[in-house]
């Protein structure tokens, strides 16, 4: 420990600084270890687990430049493919504190990083971790009865609020409902099936149920998608409902308690213009130019040849912040308008209206 303290000192101090420059020490510890950095937090995969059809689950070793997360935050994951860096949000799986961190990854054919994690992921794998964030959190004086409801891959942040509330020997009643296509690609079905003090429901939306000669009494099922009689089935007045799941999943839960606490991984529908501003968008940092053709503006900037960062493309993740110098822009989720010069925006959800300048 003392060895560690010092060197943290010996590498923070203005003295090192002074003596990497311009490049700072970081560019030079990471070197000996990817890992060893001050400012940049990274993470060392240090296992893989493949336990679905349609998931890979990546065990994470953060630096020290790591923050830490909430149960229920996201985290934006970057990792490099053919000389390109691109980041997506996801959401731990571990409890709050934990080490390592745990993300399992619904895997996605059209996704990139999903299915480059799935097919690549490795131990000794390094990868980025950048912003956490998210209001999808339990809160700090925990309700007396929760209700958690997971569709797909939105199981992992409710497994985060699930690990957290057993760990800290959480004595409310908790109850999940978790839908997936069929048992086969039901992610942490054992774990659940073990977990004291939990009643587990599962609903399977796209086949029959399958046990394969060996079901676990203990774990409850509902057919088919939810309504209000999951509800009743689950449990039928919990104080707290929370829901992460397909846009579907979200509404339909909603529709029956209106106060739950949701969160949706998949993209909103984009209400773009019909007709495009026809605004002249001038990228000011490699002095290109294009006509305004209605999308947003992360896609006209790769259509002109830029390779601006990017993430979530849903207006999630701000990796794609860029500076708004001149002009109006709308945010196609929020209709809101941005009319201040000198103004960060998300790139990825809005659109210019009329002349616009962007510092990319």
């Amino acid at each position: 420990m003392f060895t560690q303290t010092l060197t943290r000192r010996v590498l923070g101090s203005g003295l090192v600084d002074l003596l990497t420059g311009p490049h700072g020490v970081d560019r030079y510890t990471e070197l000996v270890s990817p890992t060893w950095t001050r400012g940049e937090a990274r993470a060392r995969v240090v296992a893989v687990r493949r336990t679905t059809p349609r998931s890979v689950t990546l065990l994470l070793e953060p630096n020290e430049a790591f923050p830490g997360f909430r149960a229920g935050q996201h985290i934006n994951v970057s990792v490099d493919i053919n000389g390109r860096r691109r980041t997506r949000c996801y959401s731990p799986a571990s409890a709050e504190g934990q080490r390592p961190i745990e993300l399992t990854i619904g895997r996605h054919e059209a996704g990139l990083v999903s299915e480059h994690l799935y097919r690549n992921a490795r131990p000794g794998m390094v990868v980025g971790l950048g912003k956490v964030g998210g209001d999808f959190q339990l809160p700090a004086i925990r309700p007396r009865s929760i209700l958690l409801i997971s569709g797909g891959s939105g199981i992992t942040p409710v497994m985060s609020m699930l690990r957290t509330l057993n760990a800290e020997r959480y004595a409310g009643q908790v109850t999940f409902i978790h839908y997936a296509r069929n048992r086969q690609e039901a992610c942490y079905y054992d774990e659940l099936a073990a977990m004291p003090r939990v009643r587990v429901l599962h609903g399977y939306t796209r086949a029959a149920q399958q046990t394969g000669g060996s079901a676990r009494l203990d774990v409850g099922q509902v057919q088919g998608h939810f309504d209000a009689e999951h509800l009743r089935a689950a449990t039928p007045n919990p104080e707290a409902v929370y829901v992460c799941g397909p846009p579907a999943l979200v509404a339909a839960v909603r529709a029956v308690r209106a106060d739950a606490i949701s969160e949706s991984f998949v993209p909103p529908e984009l209400s773009a213009p019909a007709v495009s501003s026809g605004g002249r968008v001038t990228f000011a940092g490699s002095a290109r130019t294009a006509v305004d053709d209605g999308r947003p503006l992360l896609e006209q900037a790769e259509s002109a040849g830029l390779q601006p960062a990017s993430g979530c493309r849903m207006g999630i993740c701000h990796s794609c912040t860029c500076r708004k110098t001149v002009g109006t822009v709308r945010n196609v989720i929020t209709g809101a308008l941005s009319t201040a010069e000198s103004e960060d925006i998300q790139i990825c959800v809005s659109v210019p209206v009329g002349d616009v300048e962007i510092d990319l």
